[in-house]
Parts: C-alpha cells; structure tokens; sequence
C-alpha cells in the first residue's frame, strides 16, 4: 500500500512546518563560525564567548514543555507564530546592540540571545506536533519524515550561511532571524490549516493527571523512544564536534570550508531521513527495525573508528552515522507524536524537544573530555552506548499499551 497522497492545503501546509525547523536551527548553528569574531570585536574572554550559545540552549531547554503545555491548550499556530515573532525580536536586540554599542554590546547581546531561546522553544517541537495533528496514517511518517530532513537540511546550511552573512560585518547574522522567520510567520498564519477540535480545555490540574497517567500507562515506550533520540544527536554532534576539531588542528582548515566537509554527514542524514519517512508508512513493526538498523549502523561506525587515524575513512563512517541518523529519527518522530491523542500531543512532543536539544548539547563538552582521556575510549563508549540504546528501544517499544501509533 503506497503511502496516501497529500492535497493541495496539506502540501502547504506541510512547505510551512518544515520552514519552522529549518529556521530553529539556525538559532546556534549559524553563529558558531563567527564565534572568533565576536570574542574579538567585544573584547570578552573565551567563557564569556561560549555563552552567547549557553543564553540561547538553556532557556530553549526550560521553555519547551510550558510551550507545550500552551499549544495543548490553546492551539499549535498560537504558539509557533508568536515564538517566530519573538525570535526575530530576540536577533534585532543582539543585533542593534552590536551595531551602536561596540564592544559595549556584550550584555545586551546576551539578553537578545535569552529572548531567541524562549522565542525557539515555541518553534519545531510544536510544528511536530502540529503535523502529526494534521497528517494521519502512513501520511504522517512521510510529513514527518520531511520535517525531520528540513531540520537537517537547516543544520547543513546554518554553518556555511552564518560564515557567508559575516563576510559583510560579524553582527549581520544576528539580522538574519527577523529576515527569516518574519516571513515564515506569515506563512504559517496564512496557508498552514491547523486542524479543529483539539483544544484542551482540561484545568491545569487537570491536564497535568491526564499527562500523569500517559507516562505511567506509556512511560516505558516514552522513555526507550526519548532515549534512543537523544542518544542519537548525542553522538551525532559530539563525533562532528571532534571532527571540526581535527580538520582545525591537523589540516588548519576553518571557516566556510569547514562548513562544507561537516555538513556532508548531515546532508546525507536530512536525505536519509526523506527517505525514510517515505517507506517507513507508519507502521510499528518497521519502524522498529529501522531503528534498530539505524542505531547498529551509528554503533558500527562508532566502532570501527577505534582502528583508523585516517581522516578520510573518519569521514566515510561518519556518513554511516549520519545514514544511521536519519533512519531513526523520523521512525522516533511518528512512534512519539502518533502514540498520543491530540489534546495532550504538545506537551509529550515538547518533552522530547527538549531531550534532543540536550543530546545535541551535551554531546560537543562530552567528547571534549574523552578525547583528552583515549580516542579509543570515546569511541568504544559511544558504540557501546548506541547498542545498548537500539537493544532497549527494540525490546521496549513494543505493544499498545507500552507505545504505539494511533490514527489519531
């Protein structure tokens, strides 16, 4: 059975969800070539640097579940366009801030960066969820699977445009967030068709026991899934974070060259992730195989690096990482937001937003350490990880009541 094909207002609205990814991404991707620049131009200390990216994450991270919790009950688009909004009016803080301050700028940046991360928090974990609202059956792993490669797609792109945008002065790219995601709001308000209905009128004590009692009848699945998601990311990042640290050290290659050569991993994994929305079809006995593949193919690649220093077959695994990558995370994707009913689909959504975004953190400062103790170690520890997680995710999501995919 092919999945069912999407109308004309679906395919809309599916051009503009997957916008709101893209764009969330950029929020650190984007800045990170400039980094150097900043520290520089506003006289600040390396620590002080990192947390231009720290103000953003963190109350990314905090927000995220109350940004469910309010999608739930009063509506995805409600959410996501007011979140767009104050992400662009978190980079023309920054930006005007660096523009007519100078080095004085500092603070006020860091505010900018703090309103970003909040405005962030409304964007792609509620665009998933909205989705998943809209589309049902084998169509919803196929939108999903787009919104998954549209994600990559903005991870691959954010580094090289970040370093282009700087060409013109460090502190253009903070303009880059109202340029962007101005329009994608409109879009979203105008042709994105947000489903009727699954407005959650429930109390907030009420709405808490009905997300209480999800966990307890579905915690097991919940927890292999959210699991297996942020391990992926987890190592993801934290293997192209110590490839970035190789190419600038051993081959001093930096700037938009960098750019180029980490993003193929992540090109092959939006591509894979495509690809995968496409014949997964929603069904939970495939998906559960993809996923076990997946996460056996980031373990192989983790593996197998212990016994090579080559640069270039380092390269070759990690596209078998990011291969991986884009196996499992569309099939988490629509096992998650499809085993929840609507009204309480934002804040479970949310949740597991926010352990992606922690995955991706954690994974860079992570690494950092182990390199210093063994590469071998870094590398035997994350195969490890990744079979331990495809074991746990195959066994544990399972049945109905543990976690599956519901119509609706």
């Amino acid at each position: 059975m092919n999945p069912q094909p999407l109308n004309t207002s679906h395919t809309w609205s599916l051009v503009g969800l997957s916008l709101v990814p893209f764009v969330m991404v950029l929020g650190n991707s984007m800045l990170i070539p400039i980094l150097p620049d900043m520290q520089k131009e506003l006289s600040i200390t390396q620590f002080q640097v990192s947390l231009i990216i720290t103000a953003f994450s963190i109350p990314a991270a905090i927000v995220i579940p109350i940004s469910g919790y309010l999608s739930d009950h009063y509506g995805r688009k409600k959410v996501i366009i007011p979140a767009l909004l104050i992400y662009a009016l978190g980079g023309l803080i920054a930006g005007f801030a660096a523009s007519f301050l100078g080095d004085k700028a500092y603070p006020l940046i860091i505010a900018g960066r703090i309103i970003q991360g909040i405005g962030a928090a409304g964007t792609a974990p509620i665009a998933m969820a909205l989705a998943s609202d809209i589309f049902t059956d084998e169509s919803r792993s196929k939108a999903l699977g787009i919104i998954e490669a549209a994600n990559g797609i903005g991870k691959v792109i954010s580094p090289i445009l970040g370093s282009l945008i700087a060409i013109i002065v460090w502190y253009a790219t903070f303009f880059a967030f109202p340029i962007l995601c101005i329009p994608i709001a409109l879009i979203m308000w105008l042709v994105v068709a947000e489903p009727k209905g699954n407005i959650n009128k429930q109390t907030v004590s009420d709405y808490i026991k009905s997300v209480i009692k999800i966990f307890k009848s579905k915690g097991v699945g919940l927890f292999a899934a959210f699991l297996a998601g942020s391990v992926t990311l987890f190592i993801l990042f934290g293997l192209l974070f110590f490839l970035s640290d190789i190419l600038e050290k051993r081959y001093q290659i930096d700037g938009v060259y960098k750019g180029f050569i980490i993003a193929i991993p992540l090109l092959v994994m939006a591509i894979t992730a495509y690809i995968t929305g496409r014949i997964a079809k929603s069904k939970l006995s495939k998906m559960k195989r993809l996923i076990l593949v997946g996460m056996s193919l980031i373990a192989l690649g983790s593996g197998v690096s212990v016994i090579t220093t080559d640069t270039y077959y380092l390269m070759a695994l990690l596209v078998i990482i990011g291969i991986g990558s884009g196996l499992v995370l569309p099939c988490l994707n629509t096992i998650i937001t499809g085993s929840i009913q609507a009204k309480e689909r934002g804040i479970v959504t949310s949740l597991y937003g926010s352990v992606r975004f922690t995955g991706v953190a954690i994974g860079p400062p992570v690494f950092g350490y182990l390199m210093k103790i063994s590469q071998q170690i870094m590398y035997m520890t994350m195969s490890g990880l990744a079979i331990f997680t495809a074991l746990i995710a195959y066994f544990l999501i399972q049945n109905k009541k543990n976690l599956s995919a519901q119509k609706k």
